[in-house]
């Protein structure tokens, strides 16, 4: 048998590189692990921002990894900070595009170094969708890329129609007030896979009256980068968005759908170190699981608007007394920054009347959460990671939609999967009261639980041994990855 470092040396190597926001991050460090369990040498990148974020959630040892699945980092190119917060999104879209090329070349030479402590050869780089520069980098050095984008296959679809839809006039907007008349009601019949979508439902970055805004433009010099990688990943699983996943096929050479991830992990990821990295940039209160433990089977309210959302103080205070008024047990994730320019301040009262049956935290395990037995449902913002591990738990939502792809999201639960109903963007206190009674006890939300139940058992089956999901990795790594 040869040395450790022979054994090394002969392992593919992968480099993981996630958009540095947390709805990122956690799939991307799915994927890595899932990677290293079928034998990769796995090196993680991080910005800078983030990893010293890292650092601070979980403590100083967070990063080290294993021998062979290491944690490394670039400069994102933005003015340093120390804040606990997600990034201004546009102004990090624009500065990962100009800035972040040269320093990941530069850690892929160093990463290639043939010292004696160095990894083995870089051999794939499995990059974030919307860190499309790494293409450029893979070419330099003669490596296979996939590109992972982390939306719903509904959301991508939707964010490949913005070339059309800025050549057929629809974006960007004449004028603001089509904002507020019917003109997001349009619907679109032309759409590839996707039946009665109105312009409503299509990511939020086509509701601009400037051509040159930058999310409109930075979505569109994305996708136009796709056919340029190996293959395309999508966390999704096929029986759940089969007309979208057709209609894309038809579109690109190669895509796999590969989820959904925390349901591949659990199944698939085995070693107890690797399980205990997490990529959490804020600190989790695991506490809020103990309290879980206490309560009754399907009797919470799980509430989070994720890592992005800003709310208003008076949209905050709406749903604080739509949530007191049901009179139903809640757990809460309230972020230190989830209140734009202020910090998140519940009214006194609220507090009182409901603390023998809320739990307020500012982040969670929320895969935990959602696989807890005591949680009957999820007011949440329709992100992707939210919905597809509602989804893994079979958990019925309220969407309350915030931005990007979370409305696409929003529609498939409510129409097409019917395990979600939507709460107005403009909130009310009684539409909350009404909304959660329904979730809770109503006879619309034993049908929606009954279909996250079924999504559930459909989930479970593609990322099982043999089931969609399980085969689909395999190949993408067997016709991709290990191909030079």
């Amino acid at each position: 048998m040869g040395s450790l470092n022979e054994i090394e040396n002969i392992k593919p190597h992968a480099v993981c590189i996630p958009y540095p926001a947390q709805g990122h991050v956690n799939p991307m460090l799915k994927l890595a692990k899932l990677l290293h369990q079928k034998g990769f040498y796995t090196t993680f990148v991080n910005t800078e921002y983030n990893h010293r974020r890292l650092l601070k959630s979980r403590g100083p040892t967070a990063l080290d990894g294993l021998p062979d699945f290491r944690f490394a980092s670039i400069p994102d190119g933005l003015p340093e900070s120390d804040a606990d917060a997600t990034q201004d999104v546009p102004s990090l879209c624009e500065s990962t595009t100009k800035t972040c090329l040269e320093p990941f070349c530069e850690l892929l030479t160093k990463l290639n170094s043939s010292a004696p402590d160095m990894p083995p050869p870089v051999s794939c780089i499995v990059s974030d969708g919307v860190m499309s520069f790494t293409v450029e980098a893979a070419e330099r050095f003669g490596l296979p890329e996939v590109l992972f984008w982390t939306t719903s296959a509904c959301g991508f679809m939707g964010y490949t129609q913005y070339e059309h839809l800025v050549e057929k006039g629809y974006t960007p907007l004449k004028d603001s007030s089509l904002l507020t008349n019917d003109y997001l009601e349009t619907i679109l019949d032309w759409i590839p896979g996707m039946k009665n979508i109105r312009l409503r439902d299509l990511p939020t970055f086509i509701r601009t009256t400037d051509p040159n805004d930058i999310m409109l433009n930075f979505v569109l010099q994305e996708i136009n980068v796709v056919p340029k990688a190996k293959a395309l990943i999508l966390n999704t699983f096929d029986a759940l968005e089969p007309e979208v996943l057709d209609a894309l096929s038809a579109m690109f050479s190669r895509i796999y759908t590969i989820g959904p991830l925390q349901l591949m992990t659990d199944h698939h990821v085995h070693e107890k170190r690797l399980n205990s990295i997490t990529a959490s940039l804020w600190k989790e209160d695991s506490d809020c699981i103990k309290w879980l433990d206490t309560k009754d089977p399907q009797s919470v309210v799980y509430v989070n608007f994720g890592s992005v959302t800003m709310v208003t103080a008076q949209q905050l205070t709406e749903f604080a007394w739509g949530l007191a008024n049901s009179k139903k047990t809640f757990l809460w994730i309230i972020r230190p920054d989830i209140v734009a320019g202020d910090t998140a301040m519940l009214p006194e009262e609220f507090v009182t009347e409901t603390k023998d049956r809320s739990v307020l935290v500012s982040w969670c395990p929320q895969e935990q959460v959602l696989k807890h037995s005591s949680i009957g449902g999820f007011l949440t913002h329709s992100g992707w990671n939210s919905t597809i591990e509602s989804i893994g738990g079979g958990v019925p939502v309220i969407c309350w939609p915030f931005f990007a792809e979370q409305q696409t999201n929003c529609k498939y639960s409510c129409v097409e999967w019917e395990i979600g109903m939507e709460i107005d963007n403009n909130v009310k206190r009684d539409e909350v009261e009404v909304m959660v009674k329904e979730l809770m006890e109503g006879e619309k939300g034993k049908e929606m639980k009954k279909k996250a139940m079924e999504w559930k058992r459909k989930a479970e089956e593609a990322t099982a041994p043999g089931g969609s999901s399980y085969k689909n990795l395999d190949e993408m790594i067997n016709e991709v990855l290990l191909l030079q």
